[in-house]
């Protein structure tokens, strides 16, 4: 192992050996506060116990430490190395989460009315960062793999074509990979986007370990993203929160984007979390490949003996064959298990394992998504086993496997695809304005061609936003709407969940 150092935790751990008197902000004062209180108070002990080893670097912008809104001492050399680590030019801690970073990239290439091409199926923060920016956003419509219903990124083709119709766009923001552990190699999108001139945004927030050990995909720093977004506390060992922001080449206003990073950011950010940021890259540098390898090592076996076992539990099994555009990328660190049976929704499954200490980051209609972390070992492993076994053996009686792509409701819902005729949207305005009531009708939706919708629609499954608020009613989008409906679709966020109305702007389009 290669030597540790971390110096932004070094910095405060110091600080907190010399049993300092604080008469500074936070209120807890290095935890003393909180050991006034409880003092005597033995059953409260293990509220101490818990939190007083983080008070203790619990600091505030004092000169022992830093500023990371103006970073001169061990903030600046801790994203130096993370920098230097992760393969861009800066780095930027980020103490908001990655939802902190699209907001101020897109604050940075958008001003008000300027139009940016970004995929339909985005986090939720970049819709905020679109309405703080007051930008314009043309919307493409993702890939969807049909051997497993999830929705990729938009086609290079896609990409290539917005970016002939709206040559004005500032910029084209990707989100690489899926929740789901998909992602698509980057290089031809970045090599496009470049030839036009601009930058090439990634919200990378479930990829921080990527590129870090040869079994994991590429980065989409490694493939010329000017700009990525990556939730350091997602994949690696950083606290909540903690995300970084890596920058490279010259193609953002970097100024601009330090200006914007200040007003999205606390003014008094937390420095364990920016130390856990320090440690987790410490980590990567420390350990390299080894640090991966064990877990890695643990969830192949796993899906070697779920494969071997022959359970209604089973996990997917990806293949070669990809119906995406592009060279498809697995991450093996993202397990997705089902019920090839049809007798448990995703959902349901999920229920299932919690009832053995089994906690999964997500569920949908077909799959629960594990994120293995890279402590990982046999004894987890084995405790997840248990509960496939245990569930096997509640609903094996009824075992009757169906193939994946055979007709069930609960199995085939997640290969509803949006209409190719609809893969490139009109500019959609945003705004921080409220949409008054006054506003807006209720009309039947055959009734609604060339109006504009006054609501989301999300069809779940796939759960890609159809429209947005303020996006054109085509025939080829109503015709999809029915369609989506007949075929078992759910509208989230709707009060019609039929379809057959919807609620337009009142004067037909969105001012």
């Amino acid at each position: 192992m290669k030597s540790f150092h971390a110096p932004l935790y070094e910095k405060l751990e110091h600080h907190a050996n010399t049993n300092p008197a604080s008469f500074h902000v936070p209120g807890h004062h290095n935890g003393k506060s909180l050991q006034f209180f409880l003092q005597g108070k033995d059953q409260l002990k293990d509220i101490t116990d818990r939190f007083n080893p983080i008070m203790e670097i619990d600091l505030t912008e004092i000169s022992s430490t830093d500023d990371l809104h103006h970073p001169e001492g061990p903030i600046k050399e801790a994203q130096r190395l993370a920098a230097k680590c992760f393969g861009s030019d800066d780095t930027y801690f980020l103490v908001g989460g990655s939802t902190s970073g699209n907001l101020a990239l897109l604050l940075t290439v958008c001003k008000p009315g300027e139009t940016i091409i970004v995929q339909r199926n985005v986090h939720k923060s970049i819709i905020n960062g679109l309405k703080l920016a007051g930008a314009k956003a043309v919307f493409l419509t993702p890939q969807i793999d049909e051997s497993s219903g999830l929705a990729t990124i938009p086609s290079l083709e896609q990409v290539c074509d917005a970016l002939l119709l709206y040559p004005e766009a500032k910029a084209v923001f990707l989100t690489n990979p899926n929740y789901y552990g998909i992602s698509i190699k980057l290089d031809h999108y970045v090599e496009a986007v470049h030839r036009i001139g601009i930058p090439l945004l990634v919200d990378e927030a479930h990829g921080a370990h990527y590129g870090l050990h040869p079994e994991l995909p590429e980065s989409a720093l490694a493939a010329g993203a000017d700009a990525v977004v990556q939730s350091t506390h997602k994949t690696l060992p950083a606290l909540t929160m903690g995300a970084m922001l890596h920058v490279q080449g010259n193609r953002l206003d970097t100024e601009e984007l330090r200006q914007s990073l200040a007003m999205i950011q606390s003014s008094s950010p937390s420095f364990p979390i920016m130390a856990s940021l320090d440690i987790s890259r410490a980590m990567v540098q420390a350990l390299g490949f080894e640090m991966f390898q064990p877990a890695l090592d643990a969830v192949h076996s796993f899906k070697r003996w779920v494969n071997d076992e022959n359970m209604i539990i089973s996990v997917m099994r990806w293949g070669e064959a990809s119906t995406v555009t592009g060279l498809r990328q697995l991450d093996p660190l993202r397990v997705l298990l089902y019920d090839q049976s049809g007798q448990l929704s995703g959902f349901e499954l999920l229920k299932e394992l919690e009832q053995y200490g089994c906690w999964a980051e997500m569920a949908d209609s077909r799959y629960v998504v594990l994120v293995m972390g890279v402590h990982t070992n046999d004894s987890e492993i084995e405790k997840l086993k248990v509960a496939v076994v245990s569930i096997h053996n509640k609903y094996k009686n009824n075992y009757n496997i169906v193939d994946s792509h055979q007709k069930n409701s609960k199995l085939t819902v997640t290969t509803i695809s949006l209409n190719d005729k609809i893969a490139i949207g009109a500019p959609v305005s945003f705004s921080r304005r409220n949409i008054d009531d006054s506003e807006i009708v209720i009309r039947k939706l055959r009734e609604c061609e060339g109006l504009h919708s006054a609501q989301m629609i999300v069809p779940y499954p796939p759960g890609i936003p159809l429209l947005y608020p303020g996006e054109k009613l085509t025939t080829e989008i109503i015709d999809q709407i029915e369609n989506l409906a007949s075929a078992g679709a759910k509208f989230q966020g709707v009060e019609d969940i039929t379809l057959t109305t919807i609620k337009v702007f009142l004067n037909g389009k969105k001012e």
